[in-house]
């Protein structure tokens, strides 16, 4: 990819403008229109596609680190969850003493016999504090584990395994009622964020707004990246890591920025769903979770930022239909579609689109004098 060339065409472009515009209409027909009115979008939908912008933000972080610089990650619903937990206990704190125990603490802790907070979540009461935790805890998790993998030359599918395997033996730590992270059941009954009912529609709005900023921001972010020199290095990492180190690079910090970079973002997707789904607990680090993200991926498309946000609706909205009509069939389902990419359409939607297109009448290029004699 040479200085000049562009990430996305004109087409690709408008494209990418019309369904930000569109996403903002949403909730103007939410509010503007009667429920009976067939353009009306319910707050169910809303919250669906809320959701599903998260799930984008997520897939498009894990393509950052897979899709350009060759890691493959099977523990990034660890960062989601991090997220998510750090946000969550703020929400929790907001509660105040309507809980169902009329205690400052929340309901878990007074159930489990706790006195105090620990310290872990001290301060956890300040909404800007909250925050910081949500980019520094994962950060920091990522780059010491980053640190130790990378250096020790780790990569690959042992990379893949071990990843893994931390996201889940934190999901066993989560899990323990002792750890101060609500045990089986996790956070819930979240009632206000920063003095506003997380339930009135106008707070629904304004999280559902600050996901699509988020994640059109996001995607900004990681297009610039990618096409500078940065985005060349970390290709070159992924193509050919020791020609790149032949050169006189040394890969260690351009890996342990994008995989520090790809987590942070992975956890302020998982900040922005727990308010919208209203619920977080130890089965966000399940391993199906983090391998549900590969799959957006690959569905999508590895290695065009737009295609991993395309397979997270495409996969989540089929999964929402898929597991209301037969709710057994779903992972039978799920293994089939990733099968069926894999086999023949290993670039993934996206990727596959420009040879449908030659294939159309109307998408073959003009031909030339020499081709029509």
């Amino acid at each position: 990819m040479n200085r000049t060339s562009p990430l996305f065409s004109r087409g690709a472009w408008g494209l990418l403008a019309a369904c930000t515009l569109a996403a903002i209409l949403l909730p103007i027909l939410h509010l503007a229109l009667p429920d009976s009115h067939p353009l009306h979008v319910s707050g169910y939908a809303l919250g669906l596609v809320g959701k599903f912008m998260c799930y984008a933000l997520a897939a498009l972080a894990l393509d950052l680190v897979w899709g350009y610089t060759g890691i493959l990650s099977l523990g990034h619903g660890l960062f989601f969850a991090l997220g998510a937990y750090a946000h969550g206990m703020y929400l929790m704190r907001a509660i105040g003493r309507d809980g169902s125990y009329g205690s400052a603490l929340p309901d878990f802790m007074v159930f489990l016999d706790w006195k105090d907070y620990p310290w872990y979540w001290a301060f956890t009461d300040h909404f800007w504090y909250c925050m910081l935790l949500v980019v520094l805890v994962p950060g920091l998790v990522a780059f010491v584990f980053g640190w130790f993998a990378f250096r020790s030359r780790i990569k690959g599918v042992y990379f893949s395994i071990i990843t893994q395997a931390m996201t889940y033996a934190c999901m066993l730590l989560f899990f323990r009622n002792d750890t101060g992270f609500g045990g089986n059941n996790g956070f819930t009954d979240f009632r206000r964020i920063l003095g506003h009912s997380i339930s009135a529609p106008s707070t629904r709005i304004a999280l559902y707004l600050a996901t699509l900023a988020l994640l059109v921001g996001a995607l900004l972010l990681c297009r610039a990246i990618v096409r500078s020199k940065l985005g060349r290095v970390l290709q070159g990492v992924r193509d050919a890591e020791a020609r790149l180190m032949f050169i006189g690079y040394d890969p260690l910090a351009f890996k342990l920025f994008v995989w520090t970079l790809s987590a942070v973002l992975c956890a302020i997707a998982g900040a922005l769903y727990v308010p919208q789904v209203g619920i977080v607990n130890p089965s966000e680090m399940s391993p199906a979770n983090s391998i549900e993200m590969v799959v957006w991926v690959a569905i999508g498309g590895r290695g065009t930022l737009v295609g991993p946000i395309l397979g997270a609706f495409a996969v989540n909205g089929l999964k929402s239909w898929f597991t209301a009509a037969f709710p057994d069939l779903w992972l039978f389902a799920l293994g089939l579609l990733f099968i069926l990419v894999t086999l023949f359409m290993r670039h993934g939607i996206l990727g596959t689109l420009p040879a449908i297109r030659r294939l159309l009448p109307f998408g073959r290029a003009p031909a030339t004098r020499e081709e029509a004699a």
